[in-house]
């Protein structure tokens, strides 16, 4: 399977971006898919995960905020991103959940900055 992130971006603190994963040479309709990110100099975290029935779970300074979902038609995972902090500034990543250290793609990089 290939697991391709897009849809980052710069945006103004306050704003909104949606992230994409689209999968290809593998369906993940029954997979948990997670969204991961990565500031400079930190460490590679959890930002939100999705089970095949369609359950989330958002870690904490993302709650309320951002939302992921799936279309399984699609083959995609979605990272709806609002209300973006400057904190918020990371590459994200797609993978599995657990992730599968074969799939970490390039990621997308979402600079939040005025």
């Amino acid at each position: 399977v290939q697991l391709q992130a897009s849809g980052g971006g710069l945006v103004q603190p306050g704003g909104s971006l949606r992230l994409s994963c689209a999968a290809s040479g593998s369906s993940i309709s029954m997979k948990s898919m997670g969204w991961y990110r990565q500031a400079p100099g930190k460490q590679r975290d959890l930002v939100a995960i999705i089970t095949p029935d369609d359950s989330s779970r958002h870690t904490g300074s993302v709650k309320g905020r951002f939302t992921i979902s799936r279309d399984n038609a699609k083959n995609t995972v979605y990272l709806q991103m609002s209300s973006l902090k400057p904190e918020d500034t990371a590459l994200y990543y797609c993978n599995y959940f657990p992730p599968d250290e074969r799939y970490w793609g390039p990621g997308t990089q979402v600079t939040v900055s005025s």
